[in-house]
């Protein structure tokens, strides 16, 4: 069984996740820890409950979920998982960090790239992988279907969807999206967003006021 840790972060509340199991395995998922303090929570925590990091996933790129990428390449040496659409995203990091006034070193990490249809495997367990732009070119959501959850990053929210109006947005792709790839699910599919409270597909398909 998989535990969820989520942890908010940076000036956005930025939700970075630890995904682990009984293996003490772990997946670093979106890791927007900006600051020492931040970097210190999450790092205690891998180091107290003896957590191994195997991958660092990206459900995007945009600024607030990359904030302590280059600390986590750096400090567990696995490559980043994210989708390559998203590639010209990470490479706008410093621009990105200007806008909100921040100097911001260039991110450099290893990169493995996963497109719709791929599975991605974590100690037996599947992970699906579906494509779905339009909050950003790369945004992709990881679905397990076992224990029926899936992570959301910026697609969709409680009672929200992400943003339409950043660099390469599309309010059309992400509906469409949203609807064909996520509310096809199970209702009882737990959502784990990029930004405020888990909610679930049934929920959002009869409450969600973009639908």
């Amino acid at each position: 069984m998989f535990q969820i840790q989520p942890f908010v972060f940076n000036f956005a509340s930025e939700n970075t996740y630890l995904l682990f199991n009984e293996n003490k395995n772990a997946w670093l998922i979106d890791p927007g820890n900006m600051n020492e303090q931040e970097t210190k929570v999450i790092s205690n925590f891998i180091t107290e409950n003896d957590l191994k990091i195997t991958k660092i996933i990206l459900t995007h790129a945009h600024i607030d979920h990359v904030l302590g990428l280059q600390w986590a390449f750096d400090t567990y040496k696995v490559p980043v998982t994210m989708h390559q659409d998203d590639k010209e995203v990470l490479d706008m990091f410093q621009v990105s960090g200007m806008r909100f006034g921040f100097e911001l070193d260039h991110i450099n990490v290893d990169l493995e790239y996963v497109i719709e249809g791929d599975e991605l495997d974590f100690d037996g367990e599947k992970f699906k992988i579906y494509h779905v732009p339009g909050h950003s070119p790369g945004s992709v959501v990881y679905h397990n279907e076992t224990q029926k959850f899936i992570i959301s990053g910026d697609v969709l929210f409680e009672g929200s969807i992400g943003r339409t109006d950043l660099y390469k947005g599309n309010y059309e792709h992400l509906i469409e999206g949203i609807k064909t790839k996520l509310f096809v699910l199970d209702d009882e599919t737990q959502v784990f967003s990029g930004h405020g409270n888990p909610t679930n597909i049934g929920f959002e398909k009869q409450h969600n006021p973009f639908f």
